[in-house]
């Protein structure tokens, strides 16, 4: 099944749990993806501050799989920034495997964050964000 940004924001935390267990690790990306983060999910909130989130804060990723990195959209204009390499390993939600973007080793200001993303449809990711190990919020990545 092809999953859409709105039938995404309208997902349950439950259900937005169960698509990222179920879902393939899916080949690492390349390219510009837009971003949606999905904070709060199934409430009536979601799509305003996913709205928020991205006029101000996050628009999206910038990958490179040859080179392995990639880079932030972030600002009301795009500045690309805050650098993550990008991998597959084990996930800290359910121990199977997932592209890890992983700001550990890259970013002064990220440098605690481990971002997680699986394929779930043609040119659809869906991620999980950490906080060193804690379980932020979820967002999508669209190619």
């Amino acid at each position: 099944m092809a999953y859409d940004i709105p039938q995404l924001l309208a997902m349950s935390q439950a259900e937005l749990d169960k698509l990222f267990t179920d879902s393939a690790t899916g080949e690492i990306p390349n390219g510009e993806a837009v971003g949606t983060a999905i904070v709060a999910p199934g409430t009536k909130y979601t799509q305003e501050i996913a709205t928020l989130i991205s006029h101000f804060g996050w628009q999206g990723k910038n990958f490179d799989a040859a080179r392995g990195v990639l880079r932030n959209r972030i600002l009301a204009f795009g500045l690309n920034a805050i650098v993550a390499t990008i991998y597959k390993g084990n996930s800290w939600f359910d121990g199977k495997e997932c592209i890890v973007l992983d700001y550990s080793e890259t970013s002064l200001v990220a440098q605690w964050i481990r971002d997680e993303i699986r394929q779930i449809g043609p040119g659809m990711y869906l991620g999980k964000v950490y906080w060193d190990k804690k379980r932020l919020i979820d967002f999508a990545l669209q190619f």
